[in-house]
């Protein structure tokens, strides 16, 4: 199999959902180019329109019109879909304004944790009603907020993004510390922006101007180096060629993937290097070449956590153990992304083991062949897709329409470049 050609992936998801959120917040017309146009995202909008915000079709190639105004209360409960970041985030900003809204999700969704997030909400202020636990549904009730100093217990970007956003709609202080780094594209935003964003002493500190002077902007949003990775990962794995990924945001805090791909041994170069609203962005040149077993730490896993599914798949073909260390927060993503790994890399004949929040993948140089449960992850259905593409190959998957949620057009893409993923339906 060689890879071939140029592609450019969808827009980054993360900037994406700040993006709307921030020009939401704003009072007049922002333009959004670029804009993710998977599933994700489409419930960021839907919940900002409940609030009253107008917010054009979010199309492929079609740029879209926001334009912000005071928010409204809802009239029907804020459906989140599978979204976690839209949910978290979106508890932030309804903390700062005097409105009630009850906030729901999908089956998946429902079993994702919000307790990290309501616990620093409520001493600002929010007043929040659990339904059924640690989760999904909820009801916050918004209003005068107080400020927050937070020694966060985890590293965590929606975490930290939703009481950043709290601080702006409640025009409060706000001082976060992390045990590690997490992605910062809120902080870029707000800095892009002139939002009173700054570092000092290893803290992220937000000092507030009035909600109303947030500016309206236009933003080209950034391709997804989560959504690259797994076009990476197929170059990688091939036996000959070269691809171009144009225009990916490679953010350093969310670049810890192409960091562990060098140390494994794969070759992928940065070029035509540049910026979009704050956000560095470079084209990738990548070419195949053999792989080596690596340790990852804890300490960068916040700079790759979505993108454990892909390198452990780049893992089953090294040559020796791959270890991961400290990812149990993979267990409350939208699967229990450890367990799943480990257990469809066994399915389909890969020695893998989740020991306790670790994972030991060991390589092999034997065509994988299975069953792959994928429990409508979009991460794990690319991932085992990326692994069927590999020469004598049979890796069934038991569904592909959960990729929409984040790159609606993977298989096309997969195909397009030389690596043709497992054939339609054969996982039923």
């Amino acid at each position: 199999m060689n890879v071939s050609g140029t592609v450019r992936v969808p827009g980054d998801k993360s900037i994406s959902h700040r993006a709307l959120m921030i020009a939401a917040l704003g009072q007049g017309r922002s333009e959004l180019h670029g804009l993710l146009t998977g599933e994700d995202v489409k419930s960021t909008a839907r919940v900002l329109r409940q609030l009253g915000v107008e917010i054009s079709p979010i199309r492929d190639g079609v740029r879209a019109v926001v334009r912000g105004r005071p928010l409204r209360p809802p009239r029907a409960p804020l459906d989140c879909g599978n979204s976690g970041t839209t949910a978290r985030l979106l508890l932030g900003i309804v903390a700062g304004h005097p409105l009630v809204a009850r906030v729901v999700g999908d089956a998946s969704l429902r079993r994702r944790p919000m307790r990290r997030v309501t616990e620093p909400l409520r001493t600002m202020g929010a007043r929040i009603t659990e339904e059924k636990g640690d989760g999904l549904p909820l009801t916050i009730r918004g209003g005068e907020l107080k400020g927050l100093r937070y020694e966060s217990p985890v590293a965590s970007a929606q975490l930290k993004s939703a009481l950043l956003f709290a601080g702006l709609t409640g025009a409060v202080p706000v001082e976060i510390r992390e045990p590690h780094r997490s992605r910062d594209h809120t902080e870029r935003l707000f800095a892009y922006l002139g939002l009173g964003i700054r570092e000092r002493d290893d803290a992220i500190v937000f000092e507030p101007t009035s909600p109303s002077s947030i500016p309206t902007f236009q933003l080209s949003v950034p391709g997804d180096i989560s959504s690259a990775a797994f076009l990476v990962a197929a170059a990688v794995l091939a036996e000959g060629g070269e691809l171009i990924i144009e225009g990916v945001g490679v953010n350093p805090t969310r670049t810890g993937f192409l960091v562990v791909l060098e140390r494994m041994g794969a070759h992928v170069e940065r070029v035509n290097l540049g910026a979009e609203g704050g956000e560095p962005v470079a084209d990738l040149v990548v070419r195949p070449g053999p792989l080596r077993a690596t340790e990852v730490a804890s300490a960068e896993i916040p700079t790759l956590v979505d993108e454990v599914p892909i390198l452990a798949v780049l893992a089953s073909r090294a040559a020796g153990e791959t270890v991961f260390h400290d990812v149990g927060e993979l267990r409350v993503k939208e699967s229990n992304r450890l367990e799943l790994l480990a257990t469809n890399l066994r399915a389909v004949g890969v020695r893998a083991e989740a020991s306790g929040d670790d994972l030991h993948v060991s390589g092999s140089d034997r065509p994988p062949r299975g069953r792959v449960d994928t429990a409508r992850d979009h991460r794990l259905a690319m991932a085992f897709a990326v692994l069927g593409s590999v020469p004598g190959a049979d890796v069934r998957l038991s569904e592909r329409r959960s990729v929409a949620i984040s790159y609606p057009r993977f298989f096309a893409d997969l195909t397009r470049i030389g690596a043709p993923p497992p054939p339609r339906g054969r996982g039923k």
